[in-house]
């Protein structure tokens, strides 16, 4: 099972060294990771992709927390949580095919970021099964590159789990 952490760090050299070590030492690959400031000055905010069971978690946030410069780790998993993504993709793009990219583009609600005569480069943001959808439906067309920023997380102030939504609101049309 895929998990989503993020953890609050102090901004120190080799922070960031340190917690990937601790999941390279314990042999888990880390599936995207992204780094950036937080609410306060001097803290940096890691949202991380991990795959791994419950129990691994658990004993790998505890692991987390014991490093001197982590201020707290949180499991999105199973939380109210509104998660993005972005994604910048390079598309070929011919005269006979540019219209059909561009109405694919406008139902993801893509935004088109550079033109050349040759290629689309577009701009994405969404979760990340969205990003994914974009991209298969795009592949015929040819692409050209990819650079995806991985997923950041917060918690939902409302606290509704949309995600729990939309496996209800499936399970009850069945």
């Amino acid at each position: 099972m895929k998990h989503t952490l993020s953890v609050l760090v102090e901004d120190e050299s080799g922070a960031l060294s340190r917690i990937s070590g601790l999941f390279a030492r314990r042999g888990f690959n880390i599936d995207s990771l992204a780094v950036g400031p937080a609410e306060s000055k001097g803290i940096s905010r890691l949202t991380m992709v991990v795959e791994g069971d419950d129990e691994t978690l658990q004993q790998m946030t505890k692991q987390l927390n014991k490093l001197f410069n982590v201020l707290g780790v949180v499991d999105f998993t199973n939380l109210a949580a509104v998660e993005r993504e972005l994604m910048l993709l390079k598309v070929s793009s011919k005269e006979d095919t540019r219209s059909n990219i561009l109405d694919i583009v406008q139902i993801f609600r893509a935004k088109v970021v550079d033109v050349s005569d040759m290629a689309l480069t577009l701009e994405v943001v969404g979760d990340p099964g969205k990003l994914v959808a974009l991209e298969k439906l795009l592949e015929p067309y040819g692409i050209l590159e990819i650079a995806r920023t991985g997923k950041v997380a917060l918690k939902r102030s409302s606290g509704v789990n949309t995600e729990m939504l939309k496996i209800n609101k499936y399970s009850l049309e069945i």
